[in-house]
């Protein structure tokens, strides 16, 4: 089978010998943009929940959620190898200390990988040196999830993200001298945004040689500032078969050795004001994969400017 774009399972299985799952880990924390030393309400599109819809509560210990997932995983997947996915808001913004006890619980049987989600504003070299420690001490892997969005700095602004371009740039130089992976997240429908930010998304995240990419749809949520403006009638969104062309298009602008982990997003039931235009993920997914068979259509193809 042609492949059409480079695969996170797929790596996963080859990185690791065998399938891996990631088990989402939620830690009481926030972000810069929410507790007002940036500003206040978070990402425009964020609620109240953060992204973190599918994980459970935080009054569970790391451990706790790790061994409850895992039983579960284990029993309906016969896996035996995990993620350990600290997901919600920003983890760096912990305290040091606080950071620390958390990656520490952990460390237990089985998991095989660390990620850690967070702003590009929010890395320095002192969580860094303790990542660094906690995988040379525990030979256990680290990656860095950072949330990008986009490359088009006056959406960066409308949509409150709180940094720019910039920042994501020094903080993909910090970690690249760990030799941490980089996973960065991008959102391809973001009002404001074009096919041009599509491309050049593609091509700085290609020249900066990150490991990974997680490609959103975005989701409205009520609640939010976004979801307000959406029922104002004050932001459109574009097609369907818009967003498909875009997905595809930045698949060929970029480099065919960085590891997809998703092509669409996903988003709760409840309180969704605008959820991939009525389609499951899965089947969105679906056609974007048929559409770029048909027209023959591939990661990389269009990857030449450096």
């Amino acid at each position: 089978m042609k492949k059409f774009y480079n695969e996170y399972s797929k790596y996963l299985k080859t990185k690791y010998g065998e399938k891996v799952y990631k088990l989402p880990v939620n830690i009481p924390c926030t972000c810069p943009n929410r507790d007002g030393t940036l500003g206040y309400g978070g990402c425009t599109f964020c609620a109240d929940v953060g992204t973190g819809f599918e994980m459970l509560s935080n009054s569970l210990s790391v451990r706790e959620q790790l061994e409850k997932n895992m039983d579960y995983i284990a029993k309906r997947y016969k896996a035996k190898k995990f993620i350990a996915y600290f997901q919600n808001y920003t983890n760096t913004y912990l305290k040091l200390g606080k950071f620390k006890g958390y990656i520490r619980e952990a460390i237990i049987d089985n998991v095989v990988e660390i990620a850690i989600s967070t702003r590009p504003d929010c890395i320095s070299n002192e969580y860094l040196d303790f990542l660094n420690e906690i995988r040379s001490k525990h030979n256990v892997n680290i990656s860095i999830e950072l949330g990008l969005q986009t490359v088009n700095y006056h959406t960066l602004k409308e949509i409150n993200r709180g940094h720019t371009l910039a920042e994501f740039i020094d903080a993909v130089l910090r970690i690249k001298k760990y030799q941490f992976e980089i996973c960065s997240h991008v959102i391809l429908n973001l009002p404001g945004d074009n096919i041009t930010d599509t491309v050049e998304t593609a091509k700085i995240l290609s020249a900066l040689k990150i490991e990974q990419v997680k490609i959103h749809s975005l989701y409205i949520m009520e609640n939010t500032e976004m979801g307000r403006a959406y029922k104002h009638n004050e932001i459109t969104i574009i097609s369907k078969d818009e967003y498909v062309e875009r997905v595809i298009i930045f698949l060929e602008h970029l480099n065919k050795d960085i590891v997809v982990q998703r092509l669409a997003g996903r988003a709760p039931k409840e309180n969704s004001l605008f959820v991939n235009w009525g389609m499951s993920w899965w089947k969105l997914r679906d056609e974007i994969i048929e559409k770029m068979s048909r027209e023959n259509r591939y990661q990389g193809k269009l990857n030449k400017f450096i």
